[in-house]
């Protein structure tokens, strides 16, 4: 398909996210809010699948590259890292086992109610 096509709508979706979280000053973050968009869209038939598939799976495929400045921060910021070890630690281990028990029940929610 026409690759600027899909370009321009992921792109375009993106815009409105950050528009709209700006203009209502909201915590959710532009980003967020464009993809929720995106996602009503390709619902409601508004856009189509195939327009946005090819240029979506490439962002996919070389998502690692989007890693690099978190990581880098990471480095920079060690030292704060360090001394907040105990509280960050608690706090990953946490989200970690309520993020695997929610999944667990929805896999399970969902499985029982399969014809």
């Amino acid at each position: 398909m026409n690759p600027y096509r899909g370009l321009a709508i992921i792109f375009g979706f993106y815009a409105l996210g950050e528009f709209t979280s700006f203009a209502l000053n909201l915590t959710i973050p532009g980003s967020v809010l464009g993809m929720l968009f995106l996602l009503g869209a390709l619902l409601t038939g508004a856009v189509k699948l195939d327009w946005v598939e090819d240029e979506a799976e490439l962002f996919i495929r070389n998502m690692s590259v989007m890693f690099v400045p978190p990581g880098v921060g990471i480095v920079s910021y060690i030292g704060l890292i360090k001394s907040q070890l105990l509280p960050i630690s608690v706090s990953l281990l946490l989200s970690f086992l309520i993020t695997l028990l929610v999944t667990a029940k929805t896999v399970e929610l969902l499985r029982r109610n399969e014809p």
